[in-house]
This record gives C-alpha cells, structure tokens and sequence, in this order.
C-alpha cells in the first residue's frame, strides 16, 4: 500500500479508531503531528483502556466519505510533562480540546496535575493495509455492556395518531 494514503488519512485526522492487543477499537479524538497523532486520555478526559501503557496500537482511520480507508500499526510513545516534546504539543491539543473549561495552558496543567496521558501515535508505514485489503464486512459490533443502558418505555400518547 502507499504511505501516502496514510500520510494524507492522518494529516485529516480528527477521530481515529485506536484498539490495543486484541480488545475492542474505541473512537478517539485527536490531532495530526507531522507524520503521527496525538491523543489524550485519562481522568477528565477520554477512555482509552491500554493505551498509555502499551507499546503498539492499531489505528483505523476514515475517509472523506467516512468509511474505513487505511488501518495501519502504530508504535506508542508517552509523553512527559515538562519534556520539549509535551510542551510543543499538550497546548496545541489543549487548544482543539472541545468544551475545555479554561484556557490552553490551565487544561495543559490539568493533564500534568490529574496524570492523564498524552500519547503519539506513529504508524509504521510497511504495517498499513489500504482500502484493496480491508475486510468487506461492516465490522460492526454489538453494543458493550454499561450501567449507562437502561429500558425505556414507549412515550405517553394523549390521543391516538390516526393513520391514513
């Protein structure tokens, strides 16, 4: 497959499906870096099970279509606060952070105070696999179990809609 591919999925990279080992791809916002991506997860901000700690990932990243156009391995490099590598990117990221309560620098401080993780992705090139070699099925899943899922019940109706 061409690196370009993935090198132009990435540069319009805004969510990207990142699983770790064999468990279940979680939809992860974040940035595009050079030729990497940046995430953050922790307390606060988005699960990402796995992934601070891991050493590979795989990232599934969409087209302009919004359907699956490269999956590719990625190697994972935590950053650390303070390093010239967290404080060229953490305010860059903080700043695309949607619905953050207070500025770049405090939401920077945050992730540095509450231990969340800030992550680079960078995909190894000969492990990508183009859309040619996707799979054709869906690749959907049934929903995962959460206290979050409850029954409801069919809403009141005062009069009945008739039907024509």
């Amino acid at each position: 497959m061409s690196s370009g591919v993935l090198e132009e999925a990435i540069k319009k990279a805004a969510i990207a499906w990142i699983s770790v080992d064999d468990g279940p791809a979680y939809a992860l916002w974040c940035m595009p870096v050079e030729s990497s991506l940046a995430v953050v997860s922790g307390p606060g901000e988005q699960f990402a099970p796995g992934l601070a700690e891991a050493r590979r990932a795989t990232v599934r990243l969409r087209g302009d279509h919004g359907g699956l156009i490269v999956q590719a391995e990625a190697e994972v490099s935590r950053l650390v606060p303070g390093s010239p590598e967290w404080d060229g990117i953490a305010p860059q990221l903080a700043g695309k952070r949607l619905n953050a309560s207070g500025t770049a620098e405090e939401v920077v401080a945050r992730w540095a105070a509450d231990g969340c993780a800030l992550v680079r992705l960078t995909p190894a090139a000969d492990a990508a696999t183009g859309a040619a070699d996707l799979p054709a099925a869906s690749q959907a899943a049934p929903p995962r179990e959460t206290p979050a899922r409850v029954e409801t019940r069919r809403p009141f109706r005062l009069h009945r809609v008739k039907k024509r």
